[in-house]
């Protein structure tokens, strides 16, 4: 009998906004993935920042929280995303779920666990995990206290919540275990272990000092997400407050440029996406025009 889990919907809003991301190239292929399909998104109720103590080095990684804390990020796909919280909707293969909770810091076996569940009860994994959400009440500690009722487990790092989309499906959607709390006492989560108690900008995030940061690999890891501008995903959010004479702001232009020359390539290769296809969900986007102010300090004067 066939499940409606064979493959997964995955919202990607951090490094898998980029196929330089999403191939880990930064990292020479180590956690690569590989989707069999993806289209542009927005995400509404929703701000985004560095918070997350990467388990890939010495930076924050993206994070993710809602503006209303009593309701649900939503996303909206398709060629009408219009400007927002830009991101990406992935559809990976089932055989990949094991790679995917070894990228967000979780553990496999308990992801597949999940997916079992959700199986037994004939509904999509992001279905499975929207009932546990609307029976917190939409709180994000509470929906990690029930789920670790259910597996006996929760994360350091990442745990999987759902997202509705406005089409009726529902994915799923990485979030930090919290600052607050990671459902169960004995784990510590990964921001509260580092004092990371709210969301930063990337300026701000260079400023950290709860840990050892590594100034290369935070410039890296944020190229890897405001690459989504390239594909047209909104990224004024991440761009908000950039200044251009900042000691940093030369630094990250040029790395942006520097990866973008293979970005075309690296995202037709790992979104499955031939170019016929790229161009009908995103060729009629182009650069953002958020990420100008970034790319005019790469220019020749």
């Amino acid at each position: 009998m066939t499940t409606p889990n064979q493959t997964l919907l995955v919202i990607g809003y951090g490094s898998l906004l980029s196929g330089y991301g999403l191939l880990a190239a930064r990292r020479g292929g180590s956690s690569r993935l590989k989707a069999v399909d993806a289209e542009p998104a927005i995400l509404l109720n929703a701000r985004r920042g560095l918070a997350k103590p990467s388990s890939h080095g010495n930076y924050l990684a993206m994070d993710i929280e809602p503006t209303d804390p009593r309701s649900p990020i939503t996303a909206r796909a398709g060629s009408a995303a219009g400007d927002g919280l830009g991101a990406l909707l992935l559809e990976f293969e089932r055989s990949a779920a094991p790679l995917i909770a070894r990228r967000e810091e979780y553990d496999p076996g308990a992801f597949l666990r999940l997916l079992e569940h959700a199986d037994r009860k004939g509904v999509s994994l992001g279905e499975f995990l929207l009932d546990f959400a609307h029976q917190s009440g939409f709180d994000l500690l509470e929906y990690r206290r029930a789920l670790r009722g259910l597996l006996g487990y929760t994360s350091p790092g990442y745990v999987f919540h759902p997202v509705p989309l406005e089409d009726g499906r529902v994915a799923i959607i990485a979030i930090g275990s919290g600052y607050e709390g990671s459902g169960d006492p004995e784990v510590i989560s990964a921001r509260r272990r580092y004092g990371i108690d709210r969301l930063h900008s990337f300026g701000s995030a260079l400023e950290i000092t709860s840990l050892p940061l590594d100034r290369s690999g935070q410039i890296g890891y944020f190229a890897e997400c405001l690459l989504g501008g390239v594909h047209g995903l909104a990224m004024g959010d991440l761009m908000s407050g950039f200044e251009p004479r900042a000691w940093w702001a030369r630094e990250l232009a040029h790395r942006v440029v520097e990866v973008m020359e293979h970005e075309a390539d690296h995202f037709l290769d790992a979104t499955s996406l031939g170019a016929d296809r790229y161009r009908e969900r995103f060729g009629a986007r182009g650069l953002h025009p958020s990420l100008e102010p970034l790319l005019r300090l790469a220019r020749p004067e």
